[in-house]
């Protein structure tokens, strides 16, 4: 239970700064760009028989992706990564020596991702995914030493395992900042020609290869949907004297998938607040509202964040916490009737009922 009243406690504290909730619906783009760390891989020349290892430095890395999310979590993307290592050396194990040398690898290629994103109540929104795909690696033609020289471009089918971070941006909507690892292999081995300052030409085969990507990056969500008008909605209850003060409905609407409140619900917010000073008001009912695209669980709880977020605000306008009530309905008593998947402004919102 503490735990439960911590992340509900930081989500109410975070809806400042979360400029959408996940997960990510329709198209999307994203770029990165960071650095591949590539483990030492085998070598061993046909011809001579000579085997060892070569050993990389670090240097750049690169990734472009296209996608779509589902609305549910899920994510499918293309993705197109570009990695760059610098070689450093050898160990000739047959041997027992170590040579210094020069050049690098490029590996290139296309995957197809599938990720998921989960929203813990945080303003970081964790994924992990999947992908297939396959890579091409180009040793440059002068990779090697002053006497021998290795170079050409092979492929090999490949996979990896995604695990990021993501952050919205709240100046930018649709906009969020990435913070990914990528753990990539390559299932084949490779063989690249080798010639010598001596005319002689050999076959190396390198092992199959396993590389590590640390990137940085933005993704942009596209087409976001237009915010409805925001005209507040003032029902006052019936007046029937000599009964007490009547009590009043406001209506506060919010952006579709959002709780942040915008500048026209602060006011009318803040108009509440202000009519429960100066009436006989005890209690200030707080319950919110979804239309009907996305999942009853889903809206369930997004029902709920925008009650938070309205009795936070509620809070910080002066009302008592123990004269608030909240509530949270989901996609029910809808206050414009819709069939399934409407994306209904009339039906996101959060009611205020002083009484």
């Amino acid at each position: 239970m503490k735990l439960r009243s911590l992340l509900a406690a930081a989500t109410i504290l975070a809806m400042p700064l979360a400029a959408h909730a996940q997960p990510v619906t329709g198209p999307y783009v994203s770029l990165g760009a960071g650095t591949s760390l590539l483990p030492s891989t085998k070598y061993q020349f046909q011809g001579s028989g000579d085997y060892g290892r070569f050993n990389w430095s670090p240097s750049y890395a690169g990734v472009a992706d296209a996608g779509y999310g589902f609305g549910n979590g899920l994510r499918l993307e293309a993705s197109f990564d570009f990695d760059r290592n610098t070689i450093s050396g050898a160990h000739d194990s047959s041997a027992n020596q170590y040579a210094r040398l020069y050049g690098g690898e490029n590996k290139f290629g296309p995957m197809l991702n599938l990720l998921y994103d989960f929203n813990v109540g945080l303003p970081v929104f964790p994924y992990v995914g999947v992908g297939v795909g396959y890579q091409w690696v180009k040793y440059n033609s002068d990779i090697g030493n002053q006497f021998t020289r290795i170079g050409g471009t092979e492929g090999s089918f490949a996979y990896q395992l995604i695990a990021g971070l993501s952050y919205p941006l709240p100046w930018v909507p649709g906009l969020s900042a990435t913070a990914e690892y990528r753990f990539m292999q390559l299932t084949e081995g490779r063989n690249y020609k080798a010639n010598s300052v001596f005319g002689q030409s050999d076959i190396v085969n390198i092992g199959s290869e396993t590389s590590h990507t640390f990137l940085l990056g933005l993704r942009y969500q596209l087409f976001q949907p237009a915010a409805p008008a925001p005209a507040p909605v003032y029902a006052p209850a019936p007046v029937a004297a000599p009964a007490p003060a009547p009590a009043k409905t406001y209506l506060v609407f919010f952006d579709w998938d959002k709780y942040s409140l915008t500048p026209r619900a602060t006011q009318i917010i803040a108009q509440a607040a202000s009519d429960s000073k100066t009436q006989n008001v005890t209690t200030l009912d707080v319950s919110g509202y979804t239309d009907t695209s996305g999942t009853p669980q889903y809206n369930q709880g997004l029902s709920e964040r925008r009650a938070k977020a309205v009795a936070a605000q509620l809070v910080q306008d002066g009302v008592p916490a123990s004269e608030i009530e909240i509530h949270g309905y989901g996609d029910t008593h809808l206050l414009v009737p819709t069939g399934p998947g409407v994306r209904e402004p009339q039906n996101r919102r959060v009611e205020i009922v002083l009484k």
